[in-house]
């Protein structure tokens, strides 16, 4: 997924107010010359993960004993990025505030030609299947999950990676943490946080 892809046919309510928040932010840097930077993470982990995420809900059901459940019978893949990772090229895209003339050799260049505005991937361009994900978590809690295979949830997709061809033009840097390592701390800081 390029910076540059169309996504003006979002499937969930979730996408369409992510497009929406991107299209706003597009008028106001044009109208306002308000330099602008729009970040998208591609599936955030680690610790202080949010409880509604897959990895938080594995991790306590797991823990307390409760199958888990497994969309599109675990033929999916996410591009998995660590939240230092994420951090990191957040604390480094800030030094690189957009202007109308900003531009990178790159085909997935999203800087605007009418206004100080960017859009930019954050992950690591290496998807991992959402079966492995889940064997790393039963690695990290010496556990095995009970698995509640189920059918795709509407709207969802079965692949994400991201294109990290400008994020690496803008920063020379990439997300890369290692799934297993991701994994393991935020198992460490579950069990740290909920005292489990």
């Amino acid at each position: 997924m390029a910076e540059t892809d169309r996504s003006d046919r979002p499937l969930t309510v979730y996408a369409a107010t992510k497009k929406s928040i991107e299209t706003i932010a597009h008028c106001y840097a044009h109208f306002w010359d308000m330099p602008t930077t729009l970040l998208r993470f591609f599936t955030a982990c680690g610790p202080w993960g949010r409880p509604d995420m897959a990895p938080f809900k594995f991790v306590q059901n797991i823990l307390e004993g409760r199958p888990i459940d497994v969309y599109n019978h675990g033929n999916m893949q996410r591009d998995f990025t660590y939240i230092d990772d994420l951090v990191e090229a957040v604390v480094r895209l800030g030094d690189r505030i957009p202007t109308r003339a900003d531009h990178t050799n790159v085909d997935e260049d999203s800087s605007s030609t009418v206004a100080p505005y960017r859009v930019v991937n954050i992950g690591g361009g290496h998807p991992v299947s959402l079966l492995r994900f889940i064997e790393e978590i039963e690695n990290a809690l010496s556990r095995k999950a009970d698995r509640n295979y189920m059918t795709m949830q509407p709207g969802d997709v079965p692949r994400t990676e991201a294109s990290t061809e400008f994020l690496k033009a803008l920063i020379g840097y990439l997300p890369e943490t290692p799934i297993a390592v991701g994994v393991r701390e935020f198992v460490r800081w579950y069990r740290e946080y909920y005292q489990v």
